[in-house]
């Protein structure tokens, strides 16, 4: 019966998304039905992902960061995300302050994987960030994050740390939810 609306999704994998994202079961399907439309082969390489993703920020060079998405859900360095993974992909970099999203933005920045955030990598994700920022809108950034550099400092002084130490997922969980300013700064959410 569920199946009927949900085209090809196996009943596992919807009832995984209904449970895990905020997409209903009429959603989901038509997610897949464009996801085979567009990945005939139900995977979708890091070339093909950013080509979407940029198509979200249109005015911007969304290249990079979409790299960084890409790696944070590619959980077995396969080279490719399957439907289930890039709508967990979608769900997690909507806007939000859940844990979970958190727990994912932690990862978007741990970008050597080893467990912990260092203040090369902040300036790394920073910079990707930057980017997706539409020119005409940089000029009514704060005088202190007008830069990736100047971000990516503003937030690692939010965690209390020297230039080499590091945070780990609990203490950049924690510094983000403590701190609106800290969750602004690891996103950007268009004004439009």
């Amino acid at each position: 019966m569920g199946n009927s609306k949900s085209g090809n999704v196996s009943k596992e994998i919807l009832e995984d998304l209904k449970l895990n994202t905020k997409y209903t079961e009429t959603e989901i399907a038509q997610w897949y039905e464009n996801f085979k439309k567009q990945c005939p082969t139900g995977r979708i390489t890091k070339e093909e992902f950013q080509g979407i993703y940029s198509k979200f920020f249109p005015e911007s060079d969304a290249q990079t960061y979409a790299q960084h998405v890409f790696r944070s859900f590619d959980t077995n360095d396969d080279g490719t995300l399957d439907f289930k993974e890039y709508i967990i992909a979608l769900h997690m970099t909507s806007t939000g302050k859940t844990t979970r999203k958190l727990e994912w933005a932690f990862s978007l920045f741990d970008v050597d994987k080893n467990g912990y955030i260092t203040k090369a990598e902040v300036k790394e994700i920073c910079t990707a960030i930057f980017k997706l920022i539409p020119k005409d809108e940089l000029s009514g950034l704060a005088d202190d994050e007008n830069t990736a550099e100047k971000r990516a400092d503003k937030l690692w002084n939010f965690f209390d740390k020297r230039e080499n130490e590091r945070v780990a997922e609990g203490e950049f969980i924690q510094g983000v939810l403590e701190n609106e300013d800290a969750l602004r700064l690891i996103q950007y959410s268009p004004s439009k």
